[in-house]
């Protein structure tokens, strides 16, 4: 079994192609759809353009979670915090446990702490593990910590959930508003969690390569990880300031207020923008002077390249979907042959499909989040089931696309393509237990 996973990963590294290679195949694929739904070639080509540059304030804001999550990564109080943890484990099984649980845990918080910090976890336990002669293959450690990442799908930064419980939404007149204690809250979201969590730390611990491949066979990762020199002491006036710790404690003062002000004052919930002031003011306060955190601001945005172009390709597959007839075509076929015991299954299909295209929960949403209703409506079934069931369809896109993996890929400095086949293993076990919970138990 070892030697088949082994061969499978390395089987798909050769295949998938890239991000963007990808982004271009599925635009002639959308293409070829929409002219033989009948749109005219213009209206594709302005559907392209039109989602081309629509995600420009999210990239940014994706970037941001990504660097910043990153910066907070590099601060002594989490690199010391990681560290110790890692040297809690003294077997296999326990390295496995303790990391994906650590993953799992960051990751329902907020899911951009748990991509950008699953690297660096999966490296320091991985260091520690080779140290201490306990067998850990660093690319398998990696990928199933990728794999814990999908705690978010339900998590406090469940893009579908916190967009259904603020009054006001799109989809408000047709579904009402819907409290989280019925989406990421219900018994059926928390059985998947704990379930994929469990089947995560079983594989770890069945599946690991027999031939370990070391984190110290990965230069470039180890650096990911290096502590920074020390600092040259300050030469002038300006560098001393650059230093000072009261500075940084001065802007600490004013994003700490607006927080206040917008968590308790006005009691507004969490939102991808108090979220990275959130993020931007505590690595300010871990970090303590600007000049400790420009230096790790300086190493954390080579993490983030790969979304800064590779988004908005996406995003004109989006375009496509959103603006010609195939978007439409695609759900109504599924809504026409559902039934109440096919419909999560359809709907966990169909959100994979879209989510290959469409790398933003968000999106996802807004893209099948009526149509998913409404066949909820006419088969009989609650929309939150048709909604977390689609976030199944959702996480499948997560863990099979080259997007996302040159994301981690490039946080942990290692080609994605020597770890993706592992994460399309995790993929199915995702997918099963998602049908059977979300067919079967209550939400």
């Amino acid at each position: 079994m070892h030697s088949r996973l082994d061969r499978f990963a390395r089987i798909m590294g050769h295949i998938v192609p890239d991000a963007a290679t990808t982004s271009v195949i599925l635009v002639l694929i959308l293409f070829a759809m929409a002219m033989m739904l009948g749109d005219p070639l213009e209206k594709a080509m302005e559907a392209y353009y039109k989602g081309l540059w629509m995600l420009l304030p999210f990239t940014m804001q994706m970037t941001l979670i990504i660097t910043l999550s990153s910066v907070l990564g590099a601060t002594p109080f989490l690199r010391w915090a990681i560290v110790r943890l890692s040297r809690i484990p003294g077997t296999t099984a326990q390295v496995v446990i303790v990391s994906v649980l650590l993953t799992s845990c960051l990751s329902y918080l907020y899911w951009g702490l748990g991509m950008t910090l699953a690297p660096l976890i999966a490296i320091h336990f991985s260091r520690e593990a080779e140290r201490r002669g306990i067998r850990v293959d660093f690319l398998y450690l990696l990928a199933l910590l990728w794999g814990a990442n999908s705690a978010w799908q339900y998590g406090f930064s469940a893009s579908a959930p916190l967009l259904m419980a603020t009054p006001g939404h799109f989809l408000e007149k047709l579904t009402g508003v819907l409290p989280l204690s019925q989406t990421i809250w219900s018994p059926a979201a928390i059985l998947q969690t704990l379930l994929f969590g469990a089947a995560l730390m079983v594989m770890g611990c069945w599946l690991m390569p027999r031939e370990v491949r070391p984190v110290s066979a990965f230069p470039d990762a180890i650096k990911a990880i290096e502590e920074p020199e020390p600092a040259a002491a300050a030469k002038n006036w300006s560098e001393r300031i650059e230093r000072n710790s009261l500075v940084v404690m001065l802007l600490c003062l004013l994003l700490g207020g607006w927080l206040y002000l917008h968590f308790f004052t006005k009691r507004l919930g969490l939102d991808i923008n108090s979220l990275n002031t959130t993020l931007l003011f505590l690595c300010l306060l871990l970090h303590g002077s600007i000049h400790q955190f420009s230096r790790a601001l300086q190493k954390a945005v080579l993490s983030a390249w790969p979304v800064i172009v590779l988004y908005h390709l996406y995003a004109g597959v989006a375009g496509l979907i959103q603006n010609t007839s195939v978007g439409e075509f695609l759900a109504q076929a599924v809504a026409a042959v559902s039934t109440p015991y096919t419909f999560p299954t359809l709907a966990a299909l169909t959100g994979a499909l879209v989510s290959i295209f469409v790398p933003s929960s968000g999106g996802q949403w807004a893209i099948q989040g009526y149509v998913t209703s409404k066949a909820a409506a006419a088969v009989g079934v609650s929309v939150t089931r048709g909604m977390l069931a689609l976030g199944v369809g959702d996480h499948v896109g997560n863990l099979t696309s080259p997007f996302w993996y040159a994301v981690v890929g490039g946080i942990a400095r290692v080609n994605f393509r020597e770890f993706i086949g592992y994460g399309l293993v995790l993929a199915v076990v995702w997918f099963v237990l998602g049908i059977v919970v979300f067919t079967f138990a209550p939400c």
